[in-house]
């Protein structure tokens, strides 16, 4: 029996070129298999990163529409502030108007009755 050149004496060629196709393919498919399981890996990590930045996304959202809140809230605090300052200056005012007009009848009444 002839040897090809390169190949083991007591190994046949053909079997040889059979068990290299066969060690190929499974290579292949190793290969294939590891790179589908990196790309499920790849998706499952943009997938749960895309799931990340949509929470996010709502959580800026919601902390947006809270300071929007709490913005409009301030804003009605102060206009309420406003108004009981100024309730508070006519109040004031028409406490000594209710003063001065106790005074007038005070000295009307003392008139009236001779006690000045």
């Amino acid at each position: 029996m002839d040897s090809a050149p390169g190949v083991a004496p007591n190994i046949n060629p053909r079997k040889k070129g059979i068990t290299m196709k066969k060690l190929t393919l499974a290579g292949v498919a190793l290969t294939a298999v590891a790179l589908g399981g990196c790309a499920t890996t790849d998706q499952d990590a943009r997938s749960t990163a895309d799931e990340a930045l949509d929470t996010a996304n709502d959580a800026q959202n919601t902390a947006d529409s809270a300071d929007s809140t709490a913005s409009d809230a301030q804003a009605r605090a102060d206009q309420a502030y406003e108004m009981a300052q100024e309730a508070l200056k006519r109040a004031k005012n028409a406490e000594q108007s209710a003063e001065q007009a106790n005074e007038r009848a005070k000295r009307m009444l003392d008139r009236a009755t001779g006690k000045e």
